[in-house]
């Protein structure tokens, strides 16, 4: 679908009643003068350009923002204030390529192995026996989305040219922000887990009724979910009016408040629905998603009642571990 540009904003105020942040403020994606100056408090969740009538992409006018402030000198400061992330994730700390396998590799990104690391492993020797090896990087989505646009093109050149010096052609991605990042920019194919899963049939049919929270960049086009729908033997809806887990953008550094808000509304979600919850031991469907963000972010946040599916599928059924997450993350560099 065409976007349009944010001047063209008639300043309806639906993103604004939609948006816990741009309501907090009281603006509107087009108020872009306002807008630069909060660009960092945003979540970058796309809620705003889901909902816009004039199809303006606000994600990427706060993007754009970003980058733009980046560029007007603010950027020595905008890596201290974030100096932490930029030096993990900027050259990732992290990576390991030595069981990269050519033609595939299984790409899990940095949070699933954080917050799934047996399931992770238990992934990595399905494929192993199918000749797919898995190799531990981030993908450059959270350099990205801070206006880093430099530091983002060499993030992608170095990923392009371990996967041309291992003569790697497809990518399977188990993290959907991964696999949205990347697009077509990396030359080779990239492929969802559940995708890989059907074509090699390997995974588990699960059994029940689910309601799913989509993460951020599944919202609209849902590709994950028809690719997911084959193992699901039961009933699939989808919780709706909560517009991020907290971690969108980096923006919990500015609005912790906003980002604790957005597991009181999936707990009101969870209420609305018949028994009063979405807990499975009280006989209701059980809530999952298929982002290991979102699971380890609404467990922190003390809604521990939403799986990820991925875990049902490979049969795990391991809980998210943030008490552990940056250890494990850590211990992927020696894999």
């Amino acid at each position: 679908m065409q976007t349009r540009p944010v001047s063209d904003c008639v300043h309806c105020h639906i993103c604004r009643r939609e948006c816990a942040f741009l309501s907090k403020y009281e603006i509107d994606i087009g108020d872009t003068e306002k807008l630069r100056e909060l660009a960092f408090h945003c979540f970058l969740c796309g809620k705003c350009t889901e909902v816009c009538p004039l199809h303006i992409d606000g994600r990427q006018v706060v993007l754009d923002l970003r980058a733009e402030r980046v560029d007007s000198g603010e950027k020595a400061q905008i890596i201290k204030d974030y100096k932490g992330l930029v030096r993990e994730k900027k050259d990732y700390v992290y990576r390991n390529w030595k069981h990269a396998s050519e033609g595939c590799v299984f790409f899990p990104g940095c949070n699933f192995p954080s917050m799934y690391p047996k399931t992770t492993a238990a992934i990595s020797r399905m494929l192993a026996e199918h000749g797919i090896g898995t190799v531990y990087e981030c993908c450059g989505k959270p350099i990205a989305e801070l206006g880093l646009v430099e530091e983002e093109k060499q993030i992608i050149e170095r990923i392009k040219s371990r996967l041309y010096d291992n003569k790697i052609t497809e990518i399977v991605t188990g993290c959907p922000n991964c696999r949205a990042f990347f697009g077509d920019r990396l030359g080779v194919k990239v492929t969802g887990i559940f995708s890989k899963f059907t074509e090699l049939g390997i995974g588990s049919r699960v059994d029940g009724d689910f309601l799913f929270y989509l993460p951020c960049p599944d919202r609209v086009e849902k590709k994950w979910i028809e690719e997911i729908r084959p193992f699901i033997n039961g009933r699939i809806d989808f919780i709706e009016g909560v517009e991020c887990c907290g971690l969108g953008g980096s923006a919990i550094k500015y609005e912790s408040d906003i980002a604790e808000s957005f597991a009181d509304k999936l707990k009101d979600r969870c209420a609305a629905q018949p028994g009063g919850n979405c807990n499975p031991d009280s006989g209701n469907r059980s809530i999952v998603t298929y982002c290991a963000s979102c699971t380890g972010r609404f467990k922190r946040s003390g809604f521990g009642e939403i799986d990820h599916i991925l875990t049902k599928v490979s049969g795990t059924n391991e809980a998210p571990d943030t008490a552990k997450s940056y250890i494990n993350r850590v211990l992927t560099r020696f894999k």
